[in-house]
């Protein structure tokens, strides 16, 4: 049976004193802990003039306390998605009080926060509590959105009566982060609500995941990303020990559900909604490829092909108009077709970037893609690419301008030649966000990079910390002017410079510059080289090791040190 939820209102005050509420590391957090943990802090922000507070913990516990301490004080939590400087910067701006881990912009809570500062809470008002959360910006800058705790509470029944029974008293992991309204309703408030113990660390992979879960069972909060990352290493025969694999933030390939299914028998639960609607349906591909809606909301598709959601967890009752093209079946069922926002203008002609996704998937070559438009001097289509094993070998095999020549005779049977994709990136994993979402702006910056200032990207492979890069070192690079007259070579100052910015995209760090050890140059760099470019960033000793080489053999090397 689903469990007796308990409304957000009263999660505070009518928690059991036996309950337990969260999992922290080894150690668990009762209802009496969390009771009081809220009121302490509840009575320190009450004293607090400020209404408007931006929240940011790693910890799910500690965010949980933080979130309902402010609710409980009157004060408007406000959600945000990371905690880069230039996020808490904005957040400033707008008048908030950052509260939490903002690397020392945050405010300081007193260390005297004690039995003396505890007051007596009250009942939360569902329809005047709000939360103001952000979209993830994976179509541009985020947005702040004001919800209620009765829409979440409203989603959170809707999600129980769905799933409840499946559940039952698992404990709650998770892969994506509570700052998204994804993780916060499925890590935090559902599991809150029916009671059930949630983790307070987010898992960095299945692996971990699972050894944690090991003698209790557990569901898994996940998304596609990290979905379609399971490999022949995964602990398959572990997995089958969760009750549920959830998944949200994106669609879900076919082929992920169906591996995971082939391996360890879970039918992997699919939502599908947004910051700003909620949850809107569900499917497992197993079962159904089409959306079944969640009951109670109805979906029309009218003339002008825009799609119109009328739910209960939208603040108004008018009509809202989804992002996404819909097609309706029906049994009431629909199919995604992809966002409309991603129609885009190249030479006055129409594309859908979704499609040519979709058609370049298809290609047996390639695994996965991504495309984006880039606006500089003249609009062009950017497409990256994950290959398959047959498209790595010939790849390998014909060199990569006759691959994308093959490539680009493929798309022209479905696309006019104007609208063909003018730069690729061949990466081995399309670069994500702690979020799981595609690293837009990772990816438009290794696209725009200025070719008279950088090599052009030929291929590219990260794992953790280790970056490997293919290099076409063009003969226009602006620094082989004057080094040296008749005979250009790369600077070795050019060559550290471009490892240290290749460095801080792939692995952001704010450590600063100490000094150089073991720089050494063997040979030449010359225009029209092909040039590997290894880089190991090890964070704990604050080093950075690189390599560049060819055929040649190893053409400088060494190690930059950061404080």
């Amino acid at each position: 049976m689903s469990a007796k939820l308990t409304l957000l209102s009263h999660c505070v005050l009518e928690v059991g004193t036996n309950k337990v509420i969260a999992k922290i590391q080894n150690s668990y957090v009762g209802g009496t802990q969390f009771n009081r943990d809220v009121r302490v802090l509840s009575g320190f922000f009450s004293s607090m003039t400020s209404k408007k507070y931006a929240l940011y913990y790693e910890d799910s516990y500690l965010f949980c306390v933080g979130l309902f301490a402010l609710l409980h004080s009157g004060k408007e939590p406000w959600i945000a998605g990371n905690n880069k400087v230039g996020t808490a910067e904005k957040l400033l701006n707008q008048d908030c009080i950052l509260v939490g881990e903002w690397r020392g912009q945050e405010l300081q809570l007193p260390n005297s926060l004690n039995d003396s500062n505890v007051i007596e809470l009250q009942p939360l008002d569902l329809r005047n509590s709000v939360v103001v959360i952000f979209t993830s910006g994976s179509t541009g800058r985020p947005k702040g959105i004001k919800k209620t705790l009765h829409q979440f509470q409203c989603e959170i029944e809707t999600l129980e009566f769905y799933w409840g029974d499946k559940l039952k008293a698992s404990a709650v992991l998770g892969t994506v982060s509570h700052q998204h309204v994804y993780g916060l309703i499925f890590r935090v408030l559902w599991p809150l609500m029916a009671g059930r113990c949630f983790h307070s660390e987010k898992y960095i992979s299945p692996e971990s995941l699972i050894k944690a879960v090991s003698k209790n069972e557990g569901c898994w909060v996940g998304s596609p990303a990290q979905l379609k990352r399971l490999d022949e290493y995964t602990p398959w025969t572990d997995l089958r020990k969760l009750t549920v694999i959830f998944s949200s933030g994106g669609v879900l390939p076919k082929q992920t559900s169906m591996q995971i299914f082939q391996f360890c028998g879970h039918k992997v639960l699919e939502v599908y909604g947004s910051s700003e609607t909620g949850g809107i349906a569900w499917r497992s591909h197993i079962d159904n490829e089409l959306w079944t809606p969640f009951v109670d909301l109805e979906i029309a598709v009218k003339g002008d092909d825009i799609a119109y959601l009328t739910s209960p967890y939208l603040a108004s009752c008018e009509p809202y108009v989804l992002d996404d093209k819909i097609k309706l079946h029906t049994n009431g069922l629909f199919t995604l077709l992809g966002r409309i926002d991603r129609i885009v203008k190249v030479e006055d002609k129409r594309l859908s970037l979704d499609e040519l996704e979709l058609y370049l998937n298809a290609i047996d070559l390639v695994e996965t893609s991504f495309a984006l438009k880039l606006n500089d001097q003249r609009d062009k289509i950017a497409v990256t690419l994950v290959l398959t094993e047959l498209g790595n070998q010939l790849f390998h095999e014909t060199g990569r301008p006759a691959f994308i020549l093959k490539l680009r005779k493929l798309l022209l049977v479905a696309f006019e030649g104007v609208v063909l994709p003018r730069k690729w990136l061949f990466i081995n994993d399309i670069p994500l966000t702690s979020e799981g979402k595609v690293n837009q702006s990772l990816i438009s910056h290794l696209m725009s990079l200025p070719t008279t200032y950088f090599p052009i990207i030929l291929s590219c492979i990260q794992k953790n910390n280790h970056l490997v890069m293919r290099l076409k070192i063009l003969p226009k690079i602006i620094y082989f002017e004057g080094h040296f007259p008749g005979q250009p070579v790369l600077p070795g100052v050019t060559q550290i410079s471009w490892v240290e910015h290749f460095a801080k995209i792939f692995f952001p760090f704010k450590a600063q510059f100490v000094r150089m050890e073991v720089i050494k140059f063997k040979h030449l760099i010359c225009p029209d080289s092909i040039i590997t470019m290894k880089i190991n960033w090890e964070e704990s000793v604050g080093k950075l090791y690189f390599e560049l080489s060819s055929s040649e053999g190893v053409h400088s090397s060494g190690r930059m040190v950061y404080q």
